[in-house]
């Protein structure tokens, strides 16, 4: 590959990818000696001052946003033509690429990861930025299991005005409809590309996808989403629930807030109900584009053929359904007879209570001639809080005009408090859990910490003293003990890469300086402890610095005596050599080579000339 160099300073070493608009490049930063990734604006573009504008303003907007979820931005800049933008190089693969390869994830994996973007979209959202190309393509996973939101390259301030003139940005098989339509949009729009995002995840398949980016952007619009669960059956009625709410066409009926959708999918991973995700109704190229907002594509769509609207042939009635509506009008009337007690008993019939609030209730009773008896609570996992789950007598006995009917009210799901399981070992944990049936175990996440012993408990999620639903699944944070690491080899390294290659690895980093006539100044002379020593993370790595070749200034010695010559010679860093010459003064310094002011290194001699009376 040509090198390039962007900034006098940041060095391309290889393409990794290309974009809509833009291709990137992994590169070395020259001065802090890190490995970045550049993005660079694609020269068709460069010209065009709307597009210019958005690719500076993607740093501008992003500069503010720091989050373990989102890509860094560290820089920006021009060189000559060319634009681009220096942001961290995040080592891992984006989710397209890993659907594209093992096909649907699994959907407990699907909702961690969601959980993750709705994170670096709630910063994102508080600094009114709305990324706009949500997409499998902008996360990536790392191999430690952390999502790198990234590509903020259309984002922009949500109050900006600035537009691209009868076009519309984003990825057809993701834009939201207010989006695919050019109308204003907000946060509402990256929770509606999320959740076509976890559609494609959960199913492997993307809910609106034709031959055209514009006939996919006009399903966005019109079109309902075929349930996930029809596809793939393993997936969670709660994980559906928060999918379909995310894709409803309406924004004011998706989710408020990335913050409220991000619950939602803690619930999900913990086997809970997803109570924001109820919903109702019925359930070509993935590049960022430029599309033609859809009121002015809707001229592509070809015209569906209306259906003919025929007259109905009327039918005569037969006789004998006059018949049947006579004899149902008796029955009727006889029924209603016979509950007024026209027939002799007058009992009155107990109305039927369940699912009704106790207000309700109340009313139904009066208006029987009943009145409401004893009122007892009881939990209950099917019967929603405050409804009635049971009454006696029960419906359709017959009993006396003014008779009290009891009934049972549902307290809900009965709410259980976690137990405190920190320090407890992984297995006494699972068994403590296993121990209830009001709590589930639901699987071990490993840390590395150095407070709490390998192989005990850090944490739950949810949180020791939390008051939860019956049924509640647990996750476990288990302790990998203190993490050890390698120490990498640094010597005859400028020191900020030393530095900066030390840090990555999670040790800390002190240093010394000596000369030394070998190593450039700036440059590590040794380091302690050794390379490929292992040790554990957040230790103190010694380094020595160069300083370069010691440079002594021979001091000036004429004139001194003997004596005081060879003091001055010495105490400077440098060895005194006397040779006596003829002089009328006896014992005095004549001269001296090299003279003073010169320069020299340390041992090095300087002759004395030294006067001796002849």
């Amino acid at each position: 590959m040509e090198e390039l160099v962007f900034g006098r300073r940041y060095r391309a070493t290889e393409k990794i990818g290309s974009g809509g608009m833009a291709d990137v490049y992994k590169a070395v930063d020259d001065v802090l000696g890190r490995t970045v990734a550049i993005k660079v604006l694609h020269p068709r573009y460069a010209a065009e001052p709307n597009f210019v504008a958005r690719f500076r303003q993607e740093a501008q907007a992003a500069a503010n946003l720091s989050h373990p979820n989102i890509v860094n931005m560290y820089d920006w800049g021009r060189e000559g033509e060319t634009y681009y933008i220096v942001m961290e190089y995040v080592n891992g693969t984006d989710l397209k690429s890993i659907v594209a390869q093992r096909g649907p994830l699994d959907p407990i994996k699907v909702a961690e990861y969601a959980q993750q973007v709705c994170a670096a979209l709630s910063v994102a959202h508080g600094y009114d930025v709305i990324h706009r190309d949500i997409k499998p393509h902008n996360i990536v996973l790392t191999p430690d299991g952390q999502i790198k939101v990234m590509d903020f390259g259309i984002a922009r301030a949500g109050n900006s005005t600035m537009t691209q003139t009868n076009s519309v940005l984003g990825t057809a098989q993701y834009i939201s409809p207010e989006q695919a339509q050019g109308k204003p949009i907000g946060a509402a729009s990256d929770l509606y590309s999320l959740g076509v995002t976890l559609y494609e995840l959960a199913t492997g398949k993307l809910p609106f996808d034709t031959d055209t980016p514009v006939a996919t952007a006009l399903a966005q619009v019109n079109e309902e989403p075929v349930p996930p669960r029809q596809i793939r059956g393993s997936i969670p009625p709660a994980l559906e629930a928060v999918i379909m709410r995310a894709m409803r066409k309406n924004p004011a009926e998706r989710y408020t807030s990335a913050a409220e959708m991000r619950e939602d999918l803690k619930r999900v991973i913990s086997g809970q109900p997803a109570v924001g995700g109820a919903y109702g109704g019925s359930a070509g190229s993935d590049h960022t584009s430029v599309l033609p907002p859809v009121e002015q594509a809707a001229s592509v769509r070809l015209p569906a053929t209306a259906p003919q609207i025929r007259p109905i042939p009327q039918k005569r009635t037969s006789p004998w359904v006059w018949v049947g509506v006579a004899a149902a009008l008796l029955l009727a009337a006889v029924g209603a007879a016979y509950a007024l007690g026209m027939f002799g008993g007058g009992g009155i019939v107990v109305p039927t209570l369940s699912g009704l609030t106790e207000e309700q209730a109340r009313t139904t009773l009066a208006e029987s001639g009943l009145t409401l008896g004893e009122i007892t609570t009881e939990n209950s996992d099917t019967v929603e809080l405050g409804l009635i789950i049971s009454q006696d007598p029960k419906a359709g006995d017959e009993v006396e005009e003014g008779a009290a009917v009891n009934i049972v009210v549902s307290s809900g799901i009965a709410q259980i408090t976690i137990p405190d399981l920190t320090n407890m070992p992984e297995a006494a944990a699972i068994d403590a859990l296993g121990m209830t049936d009001d709590l589930d175990y639901n699987r071990t996440m490993r840390e590395t910490n150095a407070g709490v012993a390998k192989g005990n408990v850090i944490r739950t999620e949810p949180a020791a003293g939390t008051t939860v639903p019956k049924g509640t699944r647990v996750i476990l944070f288990v302790s990998e003990g203190i993490e050890q690491v390698k120490v990498p080899g640094v010597v005859g390294q400028p020191l900020a890469q030393a530095k900066a290659a030390l840090e990555a690895v999670g040790l800390v980093v002190t240093t010394t300086e000596e000369y030394s006539e070998t190593v450039a100044k700036g440059s590590v002379i040794s380091q302690k402890p050794d390379a490929n020593v292992v040790y554990e993370a957040g230790s103190t790595v010694s380094l020595v610095v160069s300083r370069g070749p010691e440079v002594i200034i021979v001091p000036e010695v004429r004139d001194k005596t003997e004596a005081e010559a060879r003091s001055i010679i010495t105490a400077a860093g440098l060895v005194p050599k006397v040779v006596y010459v003829d002089a009328p003064e006896d014992g005095f310094v004549i001269n001296q080579f090299p003279i003073a002011g010169a320069s020299a290194k340390r041992g090095d001699q300087v002759e004395l000339e030294v006067g001796k009376a002849p």
